[in-house]
């Protein structure tokens, strides 16, 4: 990988994130003795040696002193604490920030000098190399910053390239929205329980359902909406499904629904 040549990247925890990150790196070429890891939990640190190989320690100091790319992976109310604890950090180094509701403007003012913050949303499914992350410069990061985290997160994600305004509407429609998709499929199983399914069958018909449907608008070049009149016949078993749904303006609530999510974000950022 060009941009991570000879690079050495460090995460700040190593929690389900990190691992999907760290995994998808390794996968796409990257030796896993150029990763390092700090976390307090000696299961999390155990956890990266022994089925990852990585080295790990349990002083975020020592990852930001020897690697050139640091991955902030803990929880958002840390970010001031380790914050402090960092600061200053050194010049040169790359400080990718995957905490929901943290602005690069917060880091930055932690830190000083002119630290080089990019602000990332991933989301779940980067457990299974299917993510989606959206990523955002902050004042001091050049062009080759992005680039970089571009690379990182391309391991795991499809990445797509932000203004950090928009992070709260990106965290509402795709750091949420995975448990929007699970909330339907649950709902799509239990119906199929009601309607005589065995549960497991339910579950199966549901979820690959939608792994179907997932896939062939990702790589259709149709528009939901187009596709959706495609399944629909007039008068048919879908159309009858369908006017059900618009009747209990399950599109409305689902736009307030993301809304929501997107307020609350911005209640809670940094």
């Amino acid at each position: 990988m060009g941009l991570l040549e000879g690079k050495r990247i460090g995460f700040f925890g190593a929690g389900n994130m990190a691992e999907a990150l760290a995994r998808g790196l390794v996968s796409s070429g990257i030796p896993a003795e150029r990763l390092f890891a700090s976390d307090l939990a000696e299961a999390r640190r155990k956890f990266f040696t022994d089925e990852l190989s990585i080295a790990v320690t349990n002083d975020n100091r020592e990852v930001l002193a020897g690697c050139e790319v640091v991955i902030f992976a803990v929880k958002p109310q840390n970010m001031p604490g380790l914050l402090a604890i960092i600061s200053p950090a050194p010049a040169g180094k790359l400080l990718i920030s995957i905490c929901a509701g943290v602005t690069t403007g917060f880091i930055e003012k932690q830190l000083s000098g002119t630290p080089h913050v990019v602000r990332a949303m991933p989301n779940m499914p980067m457990l299974v190399q299917a993510g989606v992350a959206a990523l955002a410069k902050g004042r001091w990061a050049t062009d080759e910053d992005l680039a970089v985290a571009k690379e990182i997160f391309q391991a795991a994600a499809t990445v797509v390239e932000v203004d950090e305004s928009a992070m709260d509407a990106v965290t509402a429609v795709s750091g949420s929205g995975p448990a929007y998709f699970f909330y339907l499929v649950e709902a799509l199983a239990e119906a199929g329980v009601k309607l005589g399914l065995p549960e497991d069958a339910a579950l199966r018909l549901a979820s690959r359902t939608c792994l179907g449907a997932g896939r062939l608008l990702a790589e259709s070049p149709d528009p939901p909406a187009e596709l959706r009149r495609k399944v629909t016949s007039p008068g048919g078993t879908t159309f009858a499904a369908v006017r059900t749904m618009e009747k209990a303006a399950l599109k409305e609530t689902v736009i307030k629904a993301v809304e929501a999510a997107a307020a609350r974000s911005k209640e809670l950022g940094l």
